[in-house]
């Protein structure tokens, strides 16, 4: 099981692993309701190296992101819980909306991203230009279908209509 680092751990943690030729994959999200999708994504994520760094976006950066209701649960119990999963090797807070500046900071060999990003016709990747101009190469995830912290709450707000 991984653990929640800083960013001075990690950078230090980033040396042993390129010492060591181990081959990093980051991935990046706000994880507020942890689901089985997340599960399975990040496993898929950890298949595509050695190591498995989630950055976890910060309380205020998921205000921003989602909207002032959100994040359900706060930052240091969903980086305690991903950390906890098996395939996870160290989990960093970011405060930033997208993880350019993590990205250039830790240079991992492979970002991972859900297929909805996927070209022709996936959203737009505002990081993209910041992994190709280090090398990193960028891998999609599948989505798991039904799976959403969006379609949870939902679906608990609707049970209280009854």
């Amino acid at each position: 099981m991984g653990r929640v680092v800083t960013w001075d751990e990690l950078d230090l943690l980033r040396a042993q692993w390129r010492r060591d030729g181990r081959r990093v994959v980051w991935t990046n999200g706000c994880f507020d309701l942890l689901h089985v999708g997340h599960l399975r994504n990040l496993q898929a994520c950890r298949a595509c190296g050695d190591v498995l760094v989630v950055g976890l976006n910060n309380d205020a950066s998921v205000r921003t992101i989602k909207g002032p209701a959100r994040p359900v649960n706060p930052e240091d119990d969903r980086a305690e819980l991903l950390a906890g999963l098996a395939c996870v090797d160290a989990v960093v807070l970011f405060g930033e909306t997208t993880p350019e500046v993590s990205l250039a900071r830790l240079k991992p060999e492979v970002h991972c991203k859900g297929a909805d990003y996927a070209p022709p016709h996936g959203k737009p990747i505002p990081e993209a230009r910041t992994v190709a101009a280090y090398g990193g190469a960028i891998r999609f995830i599948p989505l798991v279908p039904g799976r959403s912290t969006t379609g949870t709450l939902e679906r608990i707000a609707g049970a209280g209509d009854g």
